[in-house]
């Protein structure tokens, strides 16, 4: 049956979530069994404990975190004092850095890394495997930030010339308004000397008076 939950955290909720998380981190195992051990518990999914633990309940248990990460090492090193006898220490050089490098890639960077709990098989090859991939998380991680901020510095770019174009749009309707004003007002003026040629011909026109003389010639008479 699918897991669907839509009602709010509850206190007790998160206090099973975060007592579970600090039992895990104390016995040796990873937080994403916690968080399916909290999910059959509470009927939600693995992902929302996840979330809720990340986004909320961590930051209050931040020193109970860091006392079970403690004792988890606690721990191993007396299991690794009883197993002495029986096995060969890993050399010392690669316990510390592998420890390190576990912690960063599972908590800070989540990369899908599985360290062997034995010591025994802890060897050079597990420690260059884990680097390297804690290097390609690094990089992943530092070119996703250069394509933010590309696209940021793009983003600020085309406000920019938005802003610019809006601005000569409005300069050039200001421009044309002004023009057909002008051009109606030339009209205008066009009209009015039109009428007065007109009215001037027809003046003149009615103000003309011709008569024939005795030879049949046209002669302008004053009025």
């Amino acid at each position: 049956m699918v897991k669907v939950r839509q009602d709010a955290w509850s206190h007790e909720d998160d206090l099973l979530l975060a007592e579970t998380v600090l039992r895990h981190i104390r016995e040796g195992s990873t937080q994403l069994n916690a968080f399916e051990e909290v999910g059959d518990k509470l009927n939600r999914t693995s992902a929302a404990c996840g979330f809720r633990w990340n986004a909320e309940v961590r930051k209050k248990y931040e020193q109970a975190v860091d006392i079970a990460k403690r004792q988890r090492k606690e721990k191993k090193r007396a299991l690794a004092k009883q197993q002495k006898t029986a096995h060969k220490p890993a050399p010392a050089f690669l316990s510390g850095p592998v420890e390190e490098v576990k912690e960063t890639v599972n908590e800070q960077f989540h990369l899908p890394v599985q360290v062997a709990e034995d010591e025994s098989s802890i060897n050079l090859d597990t420690v260059i495997d884990y680097l390297a991939s804690l290097k390609q998380g690094y990089h992943d991680s530092r070119k996703s930030q250069l394509d933010v901020k590309t696209l940021t510095d793009d983003n600020e770019s085309l406000k920019e010339e938005n802003h610019r174009l809006k601005k000569q749009l409005g300069d050039t309707k200001e421009q044309l308004q002004a023009i057909q004003e002008d051009y109606q007002v030339l009209i205008q003026i066009m009209d009015r000397a039109r009428k007065m040629v007109v009215f001037d011909d027809q003046e003149s026109l009615s103000a003309s008076a011709f008569k024939m003389d005795k030879n049949g010639n046209l002669e302008h008479m004053a009025r």
